[in-house]
């Protein structure tokens, strides 16, 4: 019965030791914690969104989903560029316009390349040449 008391009084100590030695250890332990999982934004903060970056986002899952901040700032970061590309073309749209309106006929286009009409081309005096040919 003692040798069964010692044996047993051995074991926790030899677990305890081994617990102890990978879990308590501070800074220089076995197992070291881990990090909580953040949201690392793969993002690409220097060039405009792509497909590619938009179908490659995953967010970490928590025990309810997902991080409702994390979720937050890509959808805010989309909807930035989404409302800056639709600026930019409805920009384009408005110079393509104009740039249509000029050269299909602007309003000042018609004033300067009118053809004469038949009133201004007898008032206009015949040049020598064409005096003579009538004569």
């Amino acid at each position: 019965m003692v040798l069964f008391l010692f044996l047993v009084i051995a074991l926790v100590v030899v677990v305890g030791a081994v617990t102890l030695a990978v879990v308590g250890g501070g800074e220089r332990a076995a197992l070291p914690d881990v990090p909580a999982e953040r949201f690392a934004d793969p993002l690409p903060p220097d060039r405009a969104l792509r497909r590619a970056d938009v179908e490659a986002l995953r967010f970490p899952l928590t025990l309810r989903g997902y991080r409702m901040a994390d979720v937050d700032d890509a959808l805010g970061r989309l909807a930035a560029e989404l409302a800056e590309r639709d600026a930019h073309i409805a920009e384009l749209e408005a110079a393509l316009a104009g740039a249509q309106a000029t050269a299909v006929g602007g309003p000042g286009l018609l004033k300067t390349h009118a053809p004469p009409t038949m009133t201004q081309a007898q008032d206009t005096p015949k040049d020598a040449a064409e005096e003579e040919n009538d004569q």
